[in-house]
Protein backbone atom coordinates (compact mmCIF):
# COMPACT_ATOMS: atom_id res chain seq x y z
CA UNK A 1 0.00 0.00 0.00
CA UNK A 2 1.42 2.98 -0.89
CA UNK A 3 1.64 6.16 1.47
CA UNK A 4 0.39 9.58 1.41
CA UNK A 5 3.99 10.73 1.60
CA UNK A 6 5.46 8.67 -0.90
CA UNK A 7 2.80 9.94 -3.41
CA UNK A 8 3.46 13.55 -2.61
CA UNK A 9 6.55 14.67 -4.99
CA UNK A 10 9.98 16.97 -4.29
CA UNK A 11 9.73 20.42 -5.05
CA UNK A 12 12.25 21.09 -7.98
CA UNK A 13 15.40 22.66 -7.55
CA UNK A 14 15.37 26.55 -8.18
CA UNK A 15 16.71 26.98 -12.05
CA UNK A 16 20.32 28.98 -11.59
CA UNK A 17 20.30 32.57 -11.72
CA UNK A 18 20.79 33.56 -15.80
CA UNK A 19 23.89 35.34 -15.90
CA UNK A 20 23.49 39.33 -16.23
CA UNK A 21 26.50 41.32 -17.36
CA UNK A 22 28.09 43.90 -15.20
CA UNK A 23 27.25 47.53 -15.55
CA UNK A 24 30.49 48.20 -17.20
CA UNK A 25 30.46 45.58 -19.57
CA UNK A 26 27.15 46.48 -20.53
CA UNK A 27 28.28 49.64 -21.37
CA UNK A 28 30.90 48.72 -23.02
CA UNK A 29 28.42 46.79 -25.48
CA UNK A 30 26.32 49.52 -26.21
CA UNK A 31 28.92 51.64 -26.83
CA UNK A 32 30.40 48.81 -29.35
CA UNK A 33 27.58 48.49 -31.19
CA UNK A 34 25.35 51.90 -30.94
CA UNK A 35 27.98 54.44 -31.11
CA UNK A 36 30.75 55.51 -32.79
CA UNK A 37 33.90 56.49 -31.98
CA UNK A 38 34.26 60.02 -31.13
CA UNK A 39 36.68 61.45 -33.74
CA UNK A 40 34.44 59.73 -36.31
CA UNK A 41 31.55 62.85 -35.32
CA UNK A 42 34.30 65.01 -34.58
CA UNK A 43 36.04 65.13 -37.49
CA UNK A 44 33.19 65.71 -39.79
CA UNK A 45 31.68 68.54 -37.75
CA UNK A 46 35.11 70.27 -37.49
CA UNK A 47 35.42 69.91 -41.28
CA UNK A 48 32.12 71.58 -41.53
CA UNK A 49 32.48 73.87 -39.20
CA UNK A 50 35.23 75.29 -41.13
CA UNK A 51 33.78 75.40 -44.25
CA UNK A 52 30.78 77.40 -42.44
CA UNK A 53 33.05 80.25 -40.64
CA UNK A 54 35.77 80.48 -43.52
CA UNK A 55 33.28 82.63 -45.76
CA UNK A 56 32.86 84.36 -42.50
CA UNK A 57 35.70 85.50 -41.45
CA UNK A 58 36.63 86.33 -45.44
CA UNK A 59 33.67 88.81 -45.63
CA UNK A 60 35.03 90.44 -41.96
CA UNK A 61 38.51 90.64 -43.48
CA UNK A 62 37.44 92.30 -46.05
CA UNK A 63 35.06 94.86 -44.80
CA UNK A 64 37.85 95.60 -41.66
CA UNK A 65 40.99 95.75 -43.41
CA UNK A 66 42.31 98.99 -45.23
CA UNK A 67 41.81 99.47 -49.29
CA UNK A 68 44.26 97.82 -50.91
CA UNK A 69 45.43 95.76 -48.68
CA UNK A 70 46.01 91.91 -48.90
CA UNK A 71 46.69 90.90 -45.84
CA UNK A 72 45.35 87.99 -43.73
CA UNK A 73 44.84 89.42 -40.70
CA UNK A 74 42.33 92.70 -40.90
CA UNK A 75 44.79 94.85 -38.76
CA UNK A 76 45.08 98.07 -38.90
CA UNK A 77 41.54 97.79 -38.56
CA UNK A 78 39.16 100.14 -39.92
CA UNK A 79 35.46 100.94 -40.51
CA UNK A 80 36.00 103.41 -43.63
CA UNK A 81 33.92 101.01 -45.78
CA UNK A 82 31.07 100.72 -43.19
CA UNK A 83 30.80 104.50 -42.85
CA UNK A 84 31.21 104.57 -47.06
CA UNK A 85 28.05 102.30 -47.46
CA UNK A 86 26.03 104.10 -44.77
CA UNK A 87 26.44 107.36 -46.02
CA UNK A 88 27.80 107.47 -49.37
CA UNK A 89 25.73 104.60 -50.90
CA UNK A 90 22.42 105.28 -48.58
CA UNK A 91 22.56 102.28 -46.92
CA UNK A 92 21.06 104.03 -43.74
CA UNK A 93 18.06 104.72 -46.15
CA UNK A 94 18.04 101.10 -47.22
CA UNK A 95 18.20 99.96 -43.71
CA UNK A 96 15.35 101.51 -42.47
CA UNK A 97 12.74 100.83 -45.76
CA UNK A 98 13.98 97.31 -45.10
CA UNK A 99 13.22 97.14 -41.31
CA UNK A 100 9.52 99.15 -42.37
CA UNK A 101 8.65 96.69 -45.04
CA UNK A 102 9.99 93.38 -42.59
CA UNK A 103 8.11 94.38 -39.47
CA UNK A 104 5.09 95.43 -41.47
CA UNK A 105 4.74 92.02 -43.31
CA UNK A 106 5.18 89.94 -40.11
CA UNK A 107 2.94 91.64 -38.58
CA UNK A 108 0.49 91.66 -40.88
CA UNK A 109 1.05 87.97 -42.19
CA UNK A 110 0.25 86.92 -38.38
CA UNK A 111 -2.68 88.36 -38.16
CA UNK A 112 -4.18 87.01 -40.95
CA UNK A 113 -2.83 83.68 -40.97
CA UNK A 114 -3.98 83.50 -37.29
CA UNK A 115 -7.57 84.00 -38.32
CA UNK A 116 -7.09 81.77 -41.13
CA UNK A 117 -5.88 78.83 -39.09
CA UNK A 118 -7.95 79.11 -36.35
CA UNK A 119 -10.57 78.93 -39.28
CA UNK A 120 -8.82 75.72 -40.83
CA UNK A 121 -8.36 74.02 -37.39
CA UNK A 122 -12.00 74.54 -35.60
CA UNK A 123 -14.24 74.60 -38.14
CA UNK A 124 -15.20 72.07 -40.93
CA UNK A 125 -16.60 73.30 -44.35
CA UNK A 126 -17.33 71.23 -47.19
CA UNK A 127 -14.10 72.75 -49.37
CA UNK A 128 -11.49 72.56 -46.72
CA UNK A 129 -10.20 69.51 -47.92
CA UNK A 130 -9.75 71.17 -51.17
CA UNK A 131 -8.58 74.57 -49.46
CA UNK A 132 -5.88 73.07 -47.73
CA UNK A 133 -4.49 71.79 -51.17
CA UNK A 134 -4.71 74.64 -52.85
CA UNK A 135 -2.41 76.34 -49.82
CA UNK A 136 -0.05 73.06 -50.67
CA UNK A 137 0.30 73.88 -54.15
CA UNK A 138 0.47 77.15 -53.49
CA UNK A 139 4.26 76.40 -52.18
CA UNK A 140 5.48 74.93 -55.95
CA UNK A 141 5.19 78.39 -57.07
CA UNK A 142 7.95 80.55 -58.32
CA UNK A 143 7.90 84.14 -56.24
CA UNK A 144 8.65 85.37 -60.39
CA UNK A 145 5.50 83.74 -61.63
CA UNK A 146 3.08 86.44 -59.58
CA UNK A 147 5.14 89.67 -60.79
CA UNK A 148 3.30 90.29 -63.88
CA UNK A 149 -0.19 89.58 -62.14
CA UNK A 150 0.88 91.87 -58.66
CA UNK A 151 2.36 94.30 -60.95
CA UNK A 152 -0.70 94.74 -62.97
CA UNK A 153 -2.82 95.08 -59.85
CA UNK A 154 -0.53 97.72 -58.36
CA UNK A 155 -0.78 99.66 -61.11
CA UNK A 156 -4.03 99.80 -61.37
CA UNK A 157 -4.26 100.82 -57.65
CA UNK A 158 -1.54 103.38 -58.34
CA UNK A 159 0.43 101.47 -55.65
CA UNK A 160 3.65 101.08 -57.73
CA UNK A 161 6.27 102.96 -56.55
CA UNK A 162 5.46 102.47 -52.59
CA UNK A 163 6.50 100.59 -49.33
CA UNK A 164 2.53 98.99 -49.18
CA UNK A 165 3.24 97.57 -52.35
CA UNK A 166 6.30 95.17 -51.18
CA UNK A 167 4.06 94.75 -47.57
CA UNK A 168 1.40 93.44 -49.81
CA UNK A 169 2.95 91.06 -52.25
CA UNK A 170 5.03 89.56 -49.45
CA UNK A 171 2.36 88.74 -47.11
CA UNK A 172 0.60 87.09 -49.96
CA UNK A 173 3.37 85.09 -50.76
CA UNK A 174 3.66 84.11 -47.00
CA UNK A 175 0.64 83.55 -46.40
CA UNK A 176 0.00 80.02 -47.73
CA UNK A 177 2.36 78.46 -45.30
CA UNK A 178 1.73 80.66 -42.14
CA UNK A 179 -1.80 79.60 -42.49
CA UNK A 180 -0.25 75.74 -42.57
CA UNK A 181 1.83 76.12 -39.63
CA UNK A 182 -0.38 78.01 -37.28
CA UNK A 183 -3.50 75.64 -37.90
CA UNK A 184 -0.77 72.76 -36.70
CA UNK A 185 -0.36 74.74 -33.69
CA UNK A 186 -4.24 75.51 -32.78
CA UNK A 187 -4.90 71.78 -33.40
CA UNK A 188 -2.05 70.67 -30.93
CA UNK A 189 -4.34 73.02 -28.15
CA UNK A 190 -7.23 70.42 -27.15
CA UNK A 191 -10.57 71.81 -27.80
CA UNK A 192 -11.96 71.11 -23.88
CA UNK A 193 -10.39 74.52 -23.17
CA UNK A 194 -12.30 76.50 -25.78
CA UNK A 195 -15.23 74.80 -24.38
CA UNK A 196 -14.48 75.16 -20.16
CA UNK A 197 -13.88 78.90 -21.23
CA UNK A 198 -17.32 79.24 -22.87
CA UNK A 199 -19.28 77.21 -19.80
CA UNK A 200 -16.95 79.96 -17.66
CA UNK A 201 -18.92 82.92 -20.02
CA UNK A 202 -16.91 83.93 -22.38
CA UNK A 203 -17.58 83.49 -26.17
CA UNK A 204 -16.13 82.33 -28.32
CA UNK A 205 -13.09 85.23 -29.46
CA UNK A 206 -12.70 86.00 -26.02
CA UNK A 207 -11.88 82.32 -25.16
CA UNK A 208 -9.46 82.35 -28.03
CA UNK A 209 -7.85 85.34 -27.05
CA UNK A 210 -7.44 84.28 -22.90
CA UNK A 211 -6.74 80.71 -23.32
CA UNK A 212 -5.17 79.81 -26.87
CA UNK A 213 -3.33 82.24 -27.81
CA UNK A 214 -1.05 82.35 -24.42
CA UNK A 215 -0.78 78.44 -25.47
CA UNK A 216 0.58 79.44 -29.20
CA UNK A 217 3.68 81.74 -28.43
CA UNK A 218 6.01 79.73 -29.97
CA UNK A 219 4.27 79.03 -33.11
CA UNK A 220 4.12 82.82 -33.72
CA UNK A 221 7.54 83.41 -33.01
CA UNK A 222 8.23 80.77 -35.30
CA UNK A 223 5.73 81.98 -38.07
CA UNK A 224 6.51 85.60 -37.13
CA UNK A 225 10.51 85.47 -37.80
CA UNK A 226 10.08 83.74 -41.33
CA UNK A 227 7.94 86.19 -42.21
CA UNK A 228 10.40 88.99 -41.08
CA UNK A 229 13.48 86.73 -42.31
CA UNK A 230 12.19 86.07 -45.49
CA UNK A 231 10.80 89.81 -46.31
CA UNK A 232 14.33 90.81 -44.94
CA UNK A 233 16.37 88.71 -47.46
CA UNK A 234 13.86 89.18 -50.82
CA UNK A 235 14.77 90.88 -53.82
CA UNK A 236 12.40 90.01 -56.51
CA UNK A 237 9.24 92.07 -55.45
CA UNK A 238 11.38 95.77 -53.89
CA UNK A 239 13.09 95.86 -57.82
CA UNK A 240 10.32 95.54 -59.64
CA UNK A 241 7.81 97.30 -57.37
CA UNK A 242 9.97 100.57 -56.22
CA UNK A 243 11.83 102.60 -58.40
CA UNK A 244 12.92 105.43 -56.36
CA UNK A 245 16.37 105.07 -54.94
CA UNK A 246 15.50 106.55 -51.31
CA UNK A 247 12.47 103.48 -50.96
CA UNK A 248 14.94 100.54 -52.19
CA UNK A 249 15.99 97.85 -49.53
CA UNK A 250 18.88 96.31 -48.42
CA UNK A 251 19.09 93.50 -50.93
CA UNK A 252 18.64 95.68 -53.98
CA UNK A 253 21.22 97.91 -52.25
CA UNK A 254 24.04 95.24 -52.17
CA UNK A 255 23.07 94.98 -56.22
CA UNK A 256 24.09 98.57 -56.60
CA UNK A 257 27.32 97.61 -55.21
CA UNK A 258 28.23 94.98 -58.43
CA UNK A 259 29.28 96.99 -61.88
CA UNK A 260 30.53 95.44 -65.11
CA UNK A 261 33.83 97.46 -64.50
CA UNK A 262 34.44 97.14 -61.02
CA UNK A 263 33.71 95.28 -57.91
CA UNK A 264 34.73 97.60 -54.28
CA UNK A 265 34.93 94.27 -52.32
CA UNK A 266 34.93 95.83 -49.55
CA UNK A 267 32.41 97.96 -49.70
CA UNK A 268 29.95 94.97 -50.47
CA UNK A 269 31.34 93.26 -47.32
CA UNK A 270 30.18 96.20 -45.23
CA UNK A 271 27.18 95.87 -46.75
CA UNK A 272 26.89 92.31 -46.59
CA UNK A 273 27.49 92.27 -43.11
CA UNK A 274 24.98 95.24 -42.35
CA UNK A 275 22.27 93.07 -44.18
CA UNK A 276 23.28 89.93 -42.17
CA UNK A 277 23.44 91.32 -38.76
CA UNK A 278 19.81 91.87 -37.76
CA UNK A 279 18.76 88.25 -38.99
CA UNK A 280 21.84 87.18 -36.59
CA UNK A 281 20.50 89.20 -33.51
CA UNK A 282 16.77 88.02 -34.05
CA UNK A 283 17.42 84.51 -34.14
CA UNK A 284 19.77 84.94 -31.46
CA UNK A 285 17.05 86.05 -29.20
CA UNK A 286 14.21 83.73 -30.57
CA UNK A 287 15.87 80.41 -31.18
CA UNK A 288 14.40 78.51 -28.53
CA UNK A 289 10.92 79.33 -29.20
CA UNK A 290 11.64 78.88 -33.17
CA UNK A 291 12.95 75.36 -32.01
CA UNK A 292 10.02 75.17 -30.07
CA UNK A 293 7.53 75.89 -32.24
CA UNK A 294 8.47 74.80 -35.55
CA UNK A 295 8.42 70.97 -33.21
CA UNK A 296 5.52 71.83 -32.06
CA UNK A 297 3.73 72.66 -35.27
CA UNK A 298 5.35 69.05 -36.85
CA UNK A 299 3.40 66.91 -34.38
CA UNK A 300 -0.01 67.15 -35.94
CA UNK A 301 -0.98 68.64 -38.51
Amino acid sequence: MITKDAETVAPAAPAPPAYEPRPDERKRKHRAWDEAPRWQIYVPLGIYLLFTLIPFYWILLFALRPAGSTSLVPWPMTFEHFDKVWTERSFGTYFQNSVLIAVATLVMTTLVALAGGYALARFDFRIKRGFMLALLCSQFVPGALLLVPLFQIFAELRMINSLASVVIAETVFQLPLSMILISGFIRNVPYSLEEAAWVDGCNRFDAFRIVVLPLLRPGLIAVGSFAFVHAWNHFLFALMFLSDQSKQTIPVGLNTLLSSDSVDLGALAAGGIIAAVPVVVVFAFIQKWLITGFSAGAVKG
